[in-house]
């Protein structure tokens, strides 16, 4: 069951770079990136919809989500400007570079988060984990190559 969890993530991390790519001539052939991400937007929130109706899940109480602290409605801000960006960027750094920059900073982030024990149990930065990021910045700088520009 693990590495079918594993393969899938694979599996929607090979088509990131295509909803960058997809959103990017979205913009291009209408108002411009951020109406294009808006769209995408819409229309994933129109899937999430549906799928929640489909597994008809328990409703949150409005006292429930009233007692929820403002950090957890930062995940669809986040998630917005990480396609805002991406839609306006991709054309010009292209998808792997776009990519490859994106996971870097998701690694880099993921290990500080871990390390600090921000809304978790704190696990430290150690010098594997270290070691593996810096691999990653390695991965890019070959991918990007900034000293081609």
């Amino acid at each position: 069951m693990k590495y079918l969890i594993f393969l899938l993530v694979v599996a929607v991390g090979a088509v990131l770079p295509l909803q960058a790519l997809v959103n990017a001539r979205l913009g291009q052939a209408t108002a411009g990136a951020v109406f294009a991400a808006t769209v995408s937007f819409l229309v994933g929130t129109i899937s999430l919809v549906l799928l929640l109706v489909a597994m008809r899940p328990a409703w949150p109480s409005v006292d429930q989500l009233a007692r929820l602290p403002a950090w957890a409605w930062t995940g669809g801000l986040i998630g917005a400007a990480y396609v805002a960006i991406a839609t306006l960027t991709v054309p010009r750094l292209g998808a792997s570079a776009l990519i490859s920059l994106t996971v870097l900073g998701q690694l880099t982030g993921a290990v500080l988060l871990d390390h600090f024990g921000v809304l978790h149990a704190p696990q430290p930065a150690s010098p594997m984990r270290i070691a593996g990021v810096l691999l990653i910045l390695g991965g890019v700088l070959l991918v990007v190559q900034p000293w081609k520009h």
